[in-house]
Order: C-alpha cells, then sequence, then structure tokens
C-alpha cells in the first residue's frame, strides 16, 4: 500500500532562504523525485506572489509541468514601499482540508507560524509530517513541530 502524500510548497520562502544561505535556487523537480517516490500524490500545490513578469510565469510553467497546482496571489506594493505577499492563511486552510486525505504532509517552507499548524494535523489527524527547509533558517518550533525535518542542501538545490 503507497503511502499518499499532500505537499505544499511556500515559494517565496524557499526562493528567499535558499538564495540567502547558498545563493542557489531550489530544485523543485530533485525535490519532486525525493518526495514523491513511491508515494501516491493526493494533492501538490505550489503557493506563489505574481508579479506578472515572464520569468516568473516561465518558472511557474516549470512547477506545473512538474506536478504541482500553482496558486497565486497578486504582488502588492504598499504605499510605504513594503511588500505584502503572504499565503499563510492560503496555506493553512489547504494543509486542513487535504490532511484527512493523507498519510504525510509535507511542508516547503522555514516559516514558524506553521509549527502549530503541523501540531495541529499531526494529533487531529494522526499524519506524518515533514518540512523541507534550510536549516540556519528554519525557525526552530517549526522542526521541532515535524516529524521530519529534511535539509535542503546540495541534492536539492540547482
Amino acid at each position: 500500500m503507497m503511502e499518499k502524500v499532500a505537499i505544499f510548497a511556500d515559494v517565496q520562502n524557499i526562493y528567499y532562504t535558499t538564495r540567502q544561505s547558498y545563493q542557489r535556487h531550489f530544485s523543485y523537480s530533485a525535490f519532486w523525485q525525493q518526495a514523491t517516490a513511491n508515494r501516491q500524490i493526493v494533492a501538490a500545490i505550489a503557493y506563489a506572489i505574481d508579479k506578472g513578469d515572464s520569468k516568473q510565469q516561465g518558472f511557474q510553467q516549470i512547477l506545473r509541468n512538474i506536478g504541482f497546482e500553482v496558486k497565486l496571489k497578486p504582488y502588492i506594493q504598499r504605499s510605504d514601499g513594503t511588500a505584502k505577499g503572504d499565503w499563510d492563511v492560503g496555506i493553512t486552510l489547504d494543509v486542513i482540508d487535504y490532511a484527512p486525505l493523507a498519510d504525510v504532509v509535507i511542508l516547503l517552507s522555514g516559516d514558524g507560524d506553521f509549527d502549530v499548524l503541523l501540531t495541529k494535523v499531526r494529533s487531529v489527524y494522526g499524519v506524518t509530517t515533514e518540512v523541507y527547509g534550510v536549516p540556519a533558517l528554519t525557525a526552530p518550533l517549526l522542526i521541532q513541530a515535524s516529524d521530519r525535518f529534511i535539509v535542503i542542501d546540495d541534492n536539492l538545490l540547482l
């Protein structure tokens, strides 16, 4: 019996943490091969910010070709110059929707806000949780809340 897996990728977080720590890009195809090996995918969603540029649209198409559903939120530039582009609530709602259908929930993010979510779906649905993240930039609480923390290293970088 194959494990059923639901994958949730916080694209902005992974982009910035891999760039900051390694000055490299995350390899979604290498991740896909590793995370889905001998597993049945019940959901694979990548959450991204849409700035409407062609390079980004090309990247989003690559994600779709790999097997992700890509959810986009518009990039909002505030009047004070800061930007808004946060998928935390959207990711949380989807994880809660898909956890009952999965044996394993995989989160690609270093965002410590998700520790409560992982703790909740583990206790309520009995799923195993895996977090993929850059060690130096992944919240310790998130690492503690996961069953398995998988380090983003050379094998998962372009």
